[in-house]
């Protein structure tokens, strides 16, 4: 371990759920303590498609991603809230297709900064990989340090993934994917996804989340979710479940979790 990996994590907090350790534990992964699977586990008891839920939205990730390198020419992406890596993280996706594809991991948690050293690395003949150790409430920052390996003048790709519900101002989330978008070029495209107060069970494994210590997550609806498009054009079949949004298996359920791309004009 580097010296700046061992003062990274230093900070980490064993003791307390975190969410993107959780998300591991949902997800299957080994990247998580014991405080994370207790909470984990309190969050199942009451709702347990939550771990559908996070098999799920990376799949959702996985289609949109290829959906924007080899349909719409998208070469660089923003991901905001990397998270732990287990499975077809985005540039690994995007570069299959493109291996020129330029890809910035936006995170602030520590363990997810030593791990993306390690196991996000790319090929030196593919695109460059970029990780800044940031919170989306500082936009101006990501933007900063985004524009020292992405051309602002060429489409990007900004995703949200599943992470805007640790924001519980609707305004405020509205006013973070804006500045974002601003500062894109015309053909970027927003990706956003969140859990949605679509069932009483969702609604109750969100309360039991904060009851067990983890961060609170809030639950918006599908309408509120699509308010953070305004003024971009959705891309067919606009705000849905996320298992719905141009799915591989004809046989796909609806979820809790509702997402859309849209482009920027």
């Amino acid at each position: 371990m580097t010296e700046l990996d061992a003062e990274l994590a230093s900070k980490l907090q064993v003791d307390v759920p975190h969410a993107a350790r959780m998300w591991n534990y949902w997800m299957g992964g080994k990247d998580n303590f014991q405080a994370d699977r207790v909470a984990g586990d309190a969050v199942a008891g009451v709702y347990p498609e939550i771990a559908v839920m996070a098999r799920q939205s990376r799949r959702f990730l996985i289609r949109v991603v290829r959906h924007l390198v080899a349909e719409a020419g998208i070469r660089q992406f923003i991901d905001v809230g990397t998270g732990l890596p287990t499975m077809q993280n985005t540039h690994e996706v995007a570069q299959e297709i493109a291996p020129e594809t330029r890809v910035l991991y936006v995170d602030n948690d520590p363990m997810v900064l030593v791990h993306a050293r390690a196991l996000l690395v790319g090929s030196a003949s593919n695109g460059p990989i970029a990780y800044v150790e940031s919170d989306y409430h500082d936009p101006d920052r990501i933007l900063a340090e985004a524009a020292q390996t992405l051309d602002f003048q060429q489409p990007i790709a900004v995703m949200f993934m599943g992470v805007m519900g640790y924001e519980p101002d609707l305004d405020v989330v509205r006013s973070i994917v804006g500045r974002m978008m601003d500062r894109a070029a015309s053909g970027s495209y927003l990706v956003l996804w969140d859990g949605t107060d679509t069932s009483t069970s969702v609604v109750q494994g969100a309360a039991k989340l904060a009851d067990s210590g983890g961060v609170p997550y809030v639950l918006r609806s599908p309408e509120q979710l699509a308010a953070c498009f305004e003024g971009l054009a959705m891309v067919a079949p606009g705000m849905a479940p996320i298992t719905l949004w141009r799915p591989d298996d004809p046989d796909a359920e609806r979820i809790d979790a509702y997402g859309a791309v849209a482009r920027k004009p």
